[in-house]
């Protein structure tokens, strides 16, 4: 970690601003904090965590509006798992911070037979104990550390293997109908996260429970998008895109769009000409990879 009386380089400084407007503008787009809220932090030990930490702790001292922030982190227990890591960093930084300690690793190790994946058992264990301590804690908004590549990677494994058109949302409700989860990283690569937790040398956490786990469909993802980015460079930010810009009457969804009320006279954005000669121009590019 760079001590607190180090001066960043110009490139971390500019790469600072870039996520803090990036971050600030997430926010601002979703609603995503209010004054007086109580914010609890999700820290992992992963780069993402602490650069959601960072962000939101230097947009805490130049808002507007006054807003409160807990970072928490669930030690479960992994054999090895450096307990002293987080609290050493939290105090160091003066910020806030409960770990909370519940045995979840035993459970999964125990439930789930070889060679399967872990993540879904483990991440239900560990929402349930973060939910848990957010309604004692008297906590308002819940910010993970999930990024734009998160969030296109979760579409594509929708898609190709739930047969869902579905992703993450930047701001939900959980399904309990008690806490409103936040993603102030919506809008950040990943490149540039990793960037960053170099550029700051965060004392990171591996995750060796699911991290070492090679047969993942998220893994597979994540090699089919890089691919896609290497070649077609813009290609994830442009699928992201397409999230913020949904047209429920131009898929199939008759729970979103009143396809059975249309009649024949329907008013439609664009006209069948104009739609004919923008299929045209789409088929006309360069195939996928």
């Amino acid at each position: 970690m760079i001590p607190a009386t180090a001066k960043p380089s110009r490139t971390l400084q500019r790469l600072a601003a870039q996520l803090r407007g990036s971050v600030g503008k997430a926010i601002a787009d979703y609603n995503m904090i209010s004054a007086g809220d109580r914010v609890m932090v999700c820290l992992s030990g992963g780069k993402d965590s602490y650069t959601l930490l960072d962000m939101l702790l230097s947009l805490q001292r130049s808002a507007p509006l006054d807003f409160e922030l807990l970072a928490v982190n669930l030690d479960q227990k992994q054999p090895g798992f450096p307990a002293h890591v987080l609290p050493d960093y939290l105090k160091a930084a003066g910020v806030p911070y409960h770990i909370i300690e519940q045995d979840t690793y035993s459970v999964v190790k125990r439930v789930v037979p070889q060679g399967r994946t872990m993540c879904g058992l483990c991440s239900r264990l560990r929402r349930g104990a973060l939910y848990r301590f957010a309604r004692e804690a008297g906590v308002t908004k819940i910010a993970l550390g999930h990024h734009r590549d998160d969030i296109v990677e979760t579409l594509f494994l929708n898609l190709f293997f739930g047969g869902r058109l579905k992703a993450m949302a930047p701001k939900l409700l959980s399904d309990d109908g008690r806490h409103i989860v936040i993603r102030p990283l919506s809008y950040v690569a990943e490149t540039d996260i990793a960037r960053y937790a170099r550029g700051r040398a965060f004392p990171l956490i591996p995750c060796k429970l699911c991290g070492s786990q090679d047969n993942m469909q998220r893994r597979a993802v994540k090699k089919m998008l890089a691919d896609w980015e290497a070649n077609f460079p813009g290609r994830t930010a442009s699928i992201f895109s397409a999230l913020r810009h949904v047209e429920t009457a131009h898929l199939a969804d008759p729970r979103h769009f009143d396809f059975a009320g249309l009649d024949l006279q329907r008013v439609v954005s664009m006209s069948e000409f104009d739609e004919e000669r923008l299929t045209d121009e789409l088929e006309q590019r360069p195939a996928f990879a």
